[in-house]
């Protein structure tokens, strides 16, 4: 299985360079892993919700441009469903049992996902109604993702 995951900015905290370096590692031999990072627009302070839904559609332009092909694209969003841990290792395994072999995983930016991006989702998921940041999201993305592997495999995982 290949998953790509797109993300809006890059990583500039240190301890979250070093937690996805570690999941990317840990990942290795499960699946093949891509992560894309894509520029993020500045958001002017007190930005107008038209400034806001245009910068959201600039970053969404280039996050259907880094979309691969017929990839299944799952799209973090608040208003998506929320799994447990369980779940998403059962959507993973049967997407790959289904025959599909890439899953692709969209990081908005701080601001969200435009509707563009989110009506090219095949599936909207949550992790909470709080809001995260984006450049955290990805370290407890990655983490999610190597544990529905561990699960997958019926190998132990901390719970």
């Amino acid at each position: 299985m290949k998953i790509t995951l797109i993300c809006v900015g890059k990583l500039k905290e240190k301890y979250l360079s070093s937690g996805v370096a570690e999941y990317v590692k840990r990942l290795s031999r499960y699946c093949k892993l891509e992560i894309v990072e894509l520029q993020d627009e500045k958001t002017p302070d007190n930005a107008s919700l038209a400034e806001e839904v245009q910068i959201k559609n600039k970053e969404g332009e280039r996050i259907l441009k880094a979309i691969k092909g017929e990839a299944y694209c799952i799209a973090l969003a608040i208003e998506g469903d929320m799994l447990t841990s369980v779940k998403l290792a059962e959507k993973i395994n049967n997407l790959g049992i289904s025959g599909l072999s890439h899953i692709t995983f969209i990081i908005g930016g701080s601001l969200g996902l435009s509707d563009e991006v989110l009506r090219r989702a095949n599936y909207q998921l949550s992790f909470s109604p709080m809001t995260f940041p984006h450049q955290l999201m990805r370290m407890i993305l990655l983490e999610q993702i190597y544990r529905s592997y561990r699960i997958i495999n019926n190998q132990p995982y901390h719970k």
